[in-house]
């Protein structure tokens, strides 16, 4: 195959999934079809399945393309901090930073978790761990500091952190608990996560 037939086959997947994405975006998973997704990328329906054989494939490749980890990684291993309290901090600001200015992932999240009960996140995850891997090599570097040194529940624990954050950052959005809410309030949420709720003895 020439390089300008891969380069062309390429362009069209890639005009499909941004198609599709619109789409989901828009109505969800389920209320797309393969026949408005042919119509917004201009293809005949019989176009889109040179490329991917099923509405649920473009979807899954979507997840893997939108995954904001190329800039999540670089910016988590550049956290400043030789302490585990100055790192997580680091890191937390840094990835809130970023993923701030990816909602449509969020939302890319949230129609994996209701419309499919989390159905692609293990080959997510299969394809996306090693690139994670220079994390758990810093976060071994200061894990004696912390109370659990288990990588998975660090990452799961670190991981839980931003999503209970955007998505009660989406539910209270406009509310008077929104009004309420200190300017410093991610700082806090990271304080918690770092030391719990409530204080120590004197």
């Amino acid at each position: 195959m020439s390089d300008d037939k891969v380069k062309k086959g390429e362009t069209t997947r890639l005009a499909i999934e941004d198609a599709a994405f619109e789409l989901f975006m828009q109505y969800g998973f389920h209320g797309t079809s393969m026949r408005q997704i042919a119509e917004r990328t201009g293809l005949a329906l019989g176009g889109i399945y040179n490329h991917f054989s099923s509405k649920e494939e473009i979807f899954a490749a979507l997840i893997l393309d939108n995954h904001p980890y190329k800039q999540v990684v670089p910016l988590v291993l550049a956290a400043n901090g030789e302490s585990a309290e100055e790192f997580f901090h680091s890191a937390a600001q840094a990835i809130v930073s970023e993923l701030g200015k990816r909602p449509d992932f969020l939302k890319l999240m949230f129609i994996e978790v209701v419309e499919f009960n989390g159905k692609h996140i293990n080959s997510m995850i299969t394809e996306i761990a090693p690139q994670f891997l220079p994390v758990f090599e810093r976060v071994t570097k200061i894990r004696k500091n912390l109370r659990h040194s288990n990588p998975a529940i660090l990452l799961r624990s670190f991981l839980g952190l931003f999503f209970s954050y955007y998505i009660t950052d989406i539910l209270l959005r406009g509310t008077i608990v929104e009004k309420i809410m200190p300017k410093d309030s991610f700082e806090q949420f990271v304080d918690i996560y770092l030391h719990g709720v409530i204080k120590e003895s004197a």
